[in-house]
């Protein structure tokens, strides 16, 4: 697994990586400073140089822009999706420390704009019939409420939980955490819906998931 990035680092690769997208040449290190308001060209050349130690980079000192990001795609095609293994709260959507890993989409399959994934484990689904390991897309969702069998993310007690609403009207809501029940709200109607599951990835033949812990 590739070395931890901290907020800075991994925010600037981030800018690395949709600059070269849509430049096709990388970023200079006065516009990687002016990005996020580093005046000091020698403290972004020392964020360079750690990406540089943790695999991310590769520099070439003779030249100005000479970066090579490491695992790329630079395939207009696809788009870069954050993956979670917790459901991220609002305040939680935006910090890329909570993202587990990244995964590539063609972007007529990514969902709409600010969509991610979850990244099943265990048994946390099973009730909603989820398997340890699937990858469910979720988008966010603000226009109506449960339906019967819909997949979505709801809000309990300031928390996101994965819920289906049942022939019977009731709401079955699991948190997606191994080993937690799942809660069953008897009258859902007016439990607000802030994201619905649009498409499920299943393996099936076992292998890993190679983890990529920065956009790409």
């Amino acid at each position: 697994m590739p070395a931890t990035l901290t907020e800075i680092e991994r925010r600037i690769l981030d800018y690395m990586v949709s600059y070269l997208r849509m430049n096709t040449y990388q970023p200079s290190i006065r516009e990687i400073g002016e990005q996020f308001g580093i005046k000091s060209t020698k403290t972004v050349s020392e964020h360079l140089q750690t990406l540089a130690e943790k695999g991310y980079l590769e520099r070439d000192p003779s030249r100005s822009r000479g970066v090579r990001i490491l695992g790329v795609d630079l395939n207009p095609d696809t788009l870069s999706i954050p993956c979670y293994r917790e459901l991220p709260n609002e305040r939680d959507s935006v910090r890329s420390d909570k993202v587990e890993m990244y995964l590539s989409l063609d972007r007529r399959l990514a969902g709409s704009k600010g969509s991610y994934f979850f990244w099943a484990r265990g048994d946390g689904l099973a009730a909603l019939g989820v398997e340890d390991g699937d990858f469910l897309l979720v988008e966010p969702w603000s226009e109506g409420g449960l339906k019967q069998d819909d997949l979505s993310v709801v809000r309990l007690d300031g928390h996101r939980f994965f819920g289906r609403r049942t022939a019977e009207g009731q709401l079955i809501a699991q948190s997606g955490r191994p080993g937690e029940a799942p809660r069953v709200v008897d009258d859902p109607a007016e439990i607000p819906v802030v994201g619905r599951v649009v498409a499920l990835y299943r393996r099936m033949d076992g292998l890993p998931v190679v983890v990529s812990q920065t956009a790409h």
